[in-house]
Parts: C-alpha cells; sequence; structure tokens
C-alpha cells in the first residue's frame, strides 16, 4: 500500500511514468543490463570465457577465426599478469624484480616410424612396401581407387588365379576411362546376377493350368513379339515381358480368355519400367481388336503386380546376352542379331523354361558361333565371363538350332519375318548348324 502511495503521490506532482523512468535509466547507465548484453555479443565473450576459465561459447566459428579470438585473449591475460608483477620493496631486502617465469619444457618429439604401405595386385600376393623407399625412388606407386577394388573384385570372384596356359581376352580395356561403363563393378554385378537368377527362376507349372496348354503360350509370345516390333520398344522390354507372364503362371491359374490379356497387361508393366515413353492403354486395346476394355487391363495390371508383389527387378536373359555377346568379340553385327534370333526363338518355346537365364543366353552364343562357323567355339574368354563349359551349354545350344531349322516352315512365323529383314542382317535366312544336332552331349 505504502509502494502504491509513493507512485500516486508522483503523478500527482507531475512526475514521469515509471516505465519511461526505467527505460531511460537503463539506457543511460554505462553499466547497465542492455549494454553489458550488446557487448557480449562481439568477440569479448571468447575472450572473458578464456581469462574465466569457462568454456568457450558454442557457435559455429572458422577454425582461423577461433585460433584469432584466443591468442588475443592469452596476450590480455598476459598483460595482466606483467601488470601484477610489478616491482616491489621488502623490509631489510632489495628491490625484488618482476617474477621470472618458468621455462616451459618441450616435450621430447617422438618421430612416427613409417607406416607400410599394402599394394593390392591382382597378379599377386599383396607386397608391404616402405613409404621411405616411395620417396626414394621418386615415383607414385600408390594404387587408384579404380584399381583397387577392380583388383578386390576379380581377386573375390577368383579371376585372379590365371594359369599362363589360358589366354584371356579383358574385354572392358577399351571402357576403362569411362565413367558409365563402371568397369570395376561388372565382375561383381554378374556374380550377383547369377545368384539372383536362381532366386527368381519358375519351374514346370503348366500341369498346374488346366486352362492353358504350350501351343497358346507360344502364340501369345509371338503376338507380343509383333506388338513389341510394331511400338519401337527396348530389348528389355520384351524379356521382361516373358518372364512376367511366366512368373504370373507359375502362381496363379488363368482361363483361357485371360491369356491374351495377361500379355498385355504384362507389357504395360514392363514398358512403365522400362521405357521412357510408355505405351497407353488404349493403344494396347486397339492392338487387341478391342476384345479387352480399358477398365480390364488396368485391373490385370493391378492383379499382376499384387500377385508378383512388386518384384520387377529381375535378371532376365537380356542382361546376360548383352555380356556373353561382348565376351565373344563380335567382327559385325550379325554376329550380335543373330544370337538375338536364337534367344527369342528359345523364350517363345516352353521347352526352354528348364534352363536359367544365363544358360539360354551362353547356348545362344555359342549356337550362333557353331551357325558362323567361327573357331574355336568356346575359348577361354567366353568360359571365364558365362562360367559355364562347352558341355554345359550343349544341350540348350542344340534346342535352339533346332528352333532355327524349323523357323521358316513354322506357323508362327513373327520372330522369322522380324530377322529375316535387311536392318537386321537377314540371319534368320543363314543355314542352321545342323552338323550340331548330330554331337553327342
Amino acid at each position: 500500500m505504502a509502494s502504491r502511495v509513493a507512485v500516486q503521490q508522483n503523478r500527482a506532482e507531475g512526475a514521469v511514468p515509471e516505465g519511461r523512468i526505467k527505460q531511460k535509466n537503463m539506457a543511460a547507465a554505462p553499466g547497465g543490463r542492455n549494454r553489458r548484453a550488446l557487448g557480449d555479443i562481439g568477440n569479448l565473450v571468447t575472450a572473458r570465457a578464456v581469462l574465466e576459465g569457462k568454456p568457450l561459447p558454442q557457435r559455429p566459428v572458422t577454425r582461423s577465426f577461433c585460433a584469432q579470438l584466443l591468442a588475443n585473449a592469452q596476450a590480455a591475460k598476459a598483460a595482466e599478469n606483467n601488470k601484477k608483477c610489478l616491482p616491489v620493496k621488502v623490509e631489510n631486502e632489495g628491490v625484488v624484480g618482476a617474477q621470472a617465469k618458468k621455462p616451459v619444457q618441450k616435450k621430447p618429439v617422438v618421430k612416427p616410424k613409417p607406416e607400410a604401405v599394402i599394394e593390392i595386385s591382382s597378379d599377386s600376393e599383396p607386397v608391404k612396401v616402405d613409404k621411405r623407399e616411395k620417396k626414394a625412388n621418386g615415383k607414385k606407386t600408390a594404387p587408384t581407387l579404380s584399381s583397387t577394388l577392380s583388383a578386390r573384385s576379380k581377386a573375390a570372384c577368383g579371376l585372379s588365379k590365371k594359369t599362363k596356359d589360358v589366354m584371356v581376352v579383358d574385354i572392358d580395356a577399351a571402357d576403362i576411362n569411362n565413367e558409365l561403363a563402371v568397369t570395376e563393378y561388372l565382375d561383381d554385378l554378374y556374380q550377383f546376377y547369377k545368384i539372383a537368377e536362381n532366386e527368381s527362376r519358375v519351374g514346370d507349372y503348366m500341369p498346374s493350368q488346366p486352362d492353358i496348354n504350350e501351343k497358346m503360350r507360344a502364340i501369345l509370345i509371338d503376338w507380343l513379339i509383333e506388338v513389341h516390333h510394331k511400338f519401337e520398344l527396348n530389348q528389355e522390354t520384351l524379356y521382361l515381358t516373358i518372364n512376367i507372364i511366366d512368373r504370373y503362371l507359375a502362381i496363379k491359374a488363368t482361363p483361357r480368355k485371360e491369356l491374351q490379356l495377361l500379355g498385355m497387361g504384362a507389357m504395360l508393366v514392363a514398358s512403365k519400367y522400362e521405357e521412357i515413353w510408355a505405351p497407353e492403354v488404349n493403344d494396347f486395346v486397339c492392338m487387341s481388336d478391342r476384345a479387352y476394355t480399358h477398365a480390364q487391363v488396368l485391373s490385370m495390371e493391378k492383379r499382376i503386380l499384387g500377385e508378383l508383389q512388386w518384384t520387377l527387378t529381375v535378371p532376365t536373359p537380356y542382361v546376360f546376352l548383352v555380356r556373353f555377346i561382348k565376351a565373344s568379340i563380335p567382327d559385325s553385327d550379325i554376329m550380335e542379331n543373330l544370337v538375338y534370333f536364337l534367344a527369342e526363338l528359345g523364350m517363345m518355346n516352353y521347352a526352354t523354361i528348364s534352363y536359367s537365364p544365363s544358360t539360354i543366353a551362353a547356348s545362344a552364343v555359342y549356337a550362333a558361333r557353331c551357325t558362323l562357323q567361327k573357331t574355336p567355339l568356346w575359348d577361354d574368354t567366353l568360359r571365364l565371363h558365362t562360367g559355364l563349359s562347352e558341355q554345359q551349354v550343349l544341350d540348350c545350344a542344340k534346342l535352339l538350332v533346332s528352333y532355327h531349322a524349323m523357323a521358316p516352315d513354322h506357323k508362327l512365323r513373327v520372330i522369322y519375318k522380324k530377322y529375316s529383314s535387311t536392318e537386321r542382317g537377314a540371319v534368320a535366312a543363314l543355314p542352321p548348324a545342323k552338323a550340331l544336332l548330330e554331337l553327342s552331349s
């Protein structure tokens, strides 16, 4: 109550309001709270913290700026110590000068021992090299990152253990400076593909399909290859489409009337996965002569993805064909087109489903070399990159050659017409390697 009375008396006497008095006093006082807070924002915060033995403020400063602040703080502290150590008179004794500082004892510097660097070589055991020897030689012997990764990859895959009798051609030598070729990872990639292809393989599923058979499947794939050719889609899209169809049929029993719808839905999914500009649903409806509606195609697409659990990243024969064709060192486009021709014949026929994608790809390369009479038919480079011997691909290669021999007179002639064009070297018109059929496996 007394304070309230005092305030009322001040207001009655015409005094300035209390709030204004406080603001005026705080702004004018040199030791005011606001001025002290503003002073702490600058570099004095770090200097004061060092002098008082407090931890430095947590603020994002650079190393050079922090070092300058510490140096200023140490200089200020040294100047303060010198002021405290001025001459003092003592009774019965002379003038005692400033206290001498104790000499700082430097810690003995121990030179680190030179570390041994392990150089990884793909053709020899790890060799320890002293750093001092490198300086003496004046040459950089440290391996690059690409060479180190490539050496480790080849050592893990067992490619470094080569005998002198094995003649293997480095098929990636031309792409060693091409970052997009990722040559240091290729061996690991194809080792992974070999493992993944066994996980996504399907067995003989026709006994579980009561309403369709092998001939219907061949008719469907023959029609899809024609659609694929008219849409001018990528090769990866065709192989992924056939893979999706086989995996779906291995899981779900499909009636005969929905088999073509399954092919359309599979190619739609594969196109969305592989193509930049995928065909529209109406395009597939028109290709089927409007046998199915727009809603039915989208419904089948959902069912396919649901049954396959959205697993679309699988190694198809195309993944291995690209690598194995490169390992065969083709001298023209005829070799490449012939391999694709034989591979598509194999994918259309149900009998090849018992072979893995890598075996189908390697057999297509072997059958093509036999057709073109290449010598040798199977060399060390192909054996290394395919991981298969000549005997292991012989049975599947015979099957592909038999399909080649039957192609001109077969009722399903889309593949034959496709590879009879001059754009693809007319490889379908080449005489098949019937001599291969006479060999015993």
